[in-house]
């Protein structure tokens, strides 16, 4: 449900103003509106220091903590933990690039540029050409020594001539002294591993300290919504006001809420106008909580007059999972695997997403036992089949288009309800029948089912149309009324059709998640090998189910946030409803 809300304002002396934040931060029931957005912000040296903390806990929670814990305070330990993963990152950069180096320099052996340099200085002068092994022969020279193969018929020489007479051979390359000779690189190499491993332990270190800095981060962030309040109310040298919102059943109370706790102050409540857009607050029944997950996920917000879609989005979805995965096995693992592991999946995807997935898992081990398919194997003759014959395929395609139409449907007549009594209501309902005679034109093009005045179909489509283009824009002028409709008909039929096709997607996907399943069955039997067939198991599967969680988002998500949704007349163009409270009991 979406929870009324009422506008309201709040007015003080100016000097009282502090102790109404402190009061209004307690009470966590007012979600405050700025009088002026561009002037409602923290301070940069606030959000600079949320941010560090922001970024540490980032870094550090990826990290097993180890050793003593510093002394230091929180925002030095965050402020040190940043500047070391950035010297982590360059030290990488700068290990790979001597690596590279490594390489290049293989054919100088370990021989030291000062070795070189000294030889020189006594006159001694060593030059290193690319030659082909056919020209070594002829080559005359004091010392002519072939020092590293190349590739194909090249060898490096290194030569010492001191009477000025040699002469190169033609088409060979005289090779530069490197800039840096390859003990010094390794040299470098093992000094910055070093570091890396020093600074890795102090990492380590610095973990201990990650609850400490999620605190005092806290403890910013709470300055900084008191900064941001602060800064969204109108300030005199006499009066200290507050524009907000506050759930209906509160705004009453408020007030009353204030005097109890000595505040004086002046508060005005006023119901929500037409051209107002307050912020929005679900109330989930329990049983839809998991979808919440999903919203938060996507950062989705039905706008204020919008519909909570909680129940027919926790309804359908999993369904449209289970389809889509289309695997009892790949269920179970999902059910039982975070079942198990609920406390850690918990932290990384949160509570909600993951009891959603948990309830995906078990209704695809109920589709699984339908499908008799488990791992890709059909242990039984299950009553839906789930392979490459046209029954199965006919079947699923049934199915889905069915499915298609009681969803899209939904949407229209609950769209209907909300306009009842304004005669739109009479439009909607007609666009929810033609849905269905849609369904019978659907069938018709993909699975050769009869259209003819013997079936329902071309009623639904005539009652359908008739009440969708009279019914579209309602007025006292039947002519414009029916011609409004007819402008606005073809398009809306033509996203009928496709959105009703649409749903199709349940069976394509679910059937390609089976033959994929299967394939890798066959793949690892007839490998001939225990060792070969148990991880080809292994990452097969793995790689189809991460798939199929891919395909939960791609296809399950979008036939309710776009088919579903559109139908429906949702535009998602809401904000959520952020009470200004105090968490943390720091001011």
């Amino acid at each position: 449900m979406i929870v009324p809300m009422s506008k309201v304002y709040i007015v003080t002396q100016s000097y009282n103003h502090a102790r109404l934040l402190d009061v209004l931060a307690e009470l966590g029931v007012v979600h405050v509106e700025p009088v002026d957005p561009e002037k409602a912000v923290a301070p940069e040296q606030t959000v600079s220091t949320i941010s560090s903390f922001d970024r540490a806990v980032q870094i550090l929670r990826t990290i097993e903590p180890s050793g003593d814990a510093p002394d230091l305070p929180a925002l030095e330990a965050a402020k040190e933990a940043v500047h070391i993963h950035k010297a982590i990152a360059d030290e990488k950069d700068r290990l790979a690039a001597l690596h590279r180096m490594a390489e290049q320099l293989a054919l100088w052996g370990d021989v030291e540029l000062k070795q070189l340099e000294r030889l020189r200085s006594l006159g001694i002068e060593i030059q290193f050409f690319s030659v082909t092994k056919k020209d070594i022969a002829g080559l005359e020279a004091e010392c002519i020594e072939v020092v590293a193969e190349q590739s194909g018929q090249n060898v490096v020489i290194a030569v010492i001539d001191r009477t000025g007479e040699f002469q190169a051979p033609e088409g060979a390359k005289q090779i530069s002294w490197p800039a840096k000779d390859l003990p010094a690189v390794k040299k470098e190499a093992a000094q910055v591993d070093a570091s890396l491993k020093k600074h890795n332990e102090r990492l380590a270190e610095l973990a201990n300290l990650i609850e400490a800095m999620r605190q005092q981060r806290q403890d910013y962030q709470t300055q900084a919504e008191f900064s941001v309040v602060q800064h969204s109310a109108f300030s005199s040298d006499a009066l200290f006001a507050l524009q907000g919102w506050v759930p209906a059943r509160k705004a009453e109370s408020l007030s009353e809420n204030l005097s109890e706790r000595n505040i004086t102050a002046a508060v005005e409540i006023l119901p929500v106008s037409e051209e107002e857009e307050p912020p929005t607050l679900i109330e989930y029944p329990r049983w839809t909580e998991p979808i919440k997950g999903l919203f938060d996920m996507l950062g989705t917000v039905a706008g204020y007059r919008e519909f909570d879609v909680s129940i027919p989005f926790m309804l359908a979805l999993p369904i449209f999972a289970a389809m889509l995965i289309g695997d009892g096995g790949y269920g179970a693992v999902l059910f039982l695997g975070l079942l198990l592991g609920y406390k850690k999946a918990s932290k990384a995807l949160g509570a909600n997403f993951t009891k959603l997935l948990i309830i995906v898992g078990a209704v695809s081990l109920v589709w699984g036992f339908l499908c008799g398919s488990f791992f890709g194997k059909v242990l039984y003759t299950p009553p839906i089949p789930v392979d490459m014959s046209d029954k199965s395929r006919f079947m699923l395609m049934q199915i889905s288009f069915t499915m298609g139409a009681i969803h899209l449907s939904i949407a229209q007549l609950w769209q209907a309800f909300k306009f009842f009594p304004d005669l739109r209501f009479l439009g909607k309902v007609g666009w929810a029948i033609f849905v269905w005679g849609m369904l019978g034109v659907v069938k018709m093009f993909v699975l050769g089912a009869s259209l003819s005045w013997g079936t329902p179909w071309p009623y639904f489509l005539i009652a359908g149309t008739a009440l969708a283009i009279l019914f579209n824009s309602p007025s006292k002028n039947i002519i414009k009324m029916i011609l409004l409709g007819f402008a606005n008909y073809p398009l809306s039929m033509l996203g009928a059709f496709s959105d009703v096709i649409s749903y199709v997607r349940l069976m394509a996907v679910g059937l390609a998640s089976g033959v994929l399943a299967a394939s890798f069955n066959d793949l690892a039997l007839n490998s001939g090998s225990w060792f070969i067939a148990v991880p080809t198991l292994v990452l097969g599967h793995s790689l189809n189910l991460g798939l199929a969680m891919i395909a939960l988002f791609a296809h399950g998500v979008r036939l309710n946030m776009l088919e579903f949704s559109n139908n429906l007349g949702m535009q998602w163009i809401g904000y959520s409803y952020k009470p200004f409270k105090n968490d943390s009991g720091v001011n």
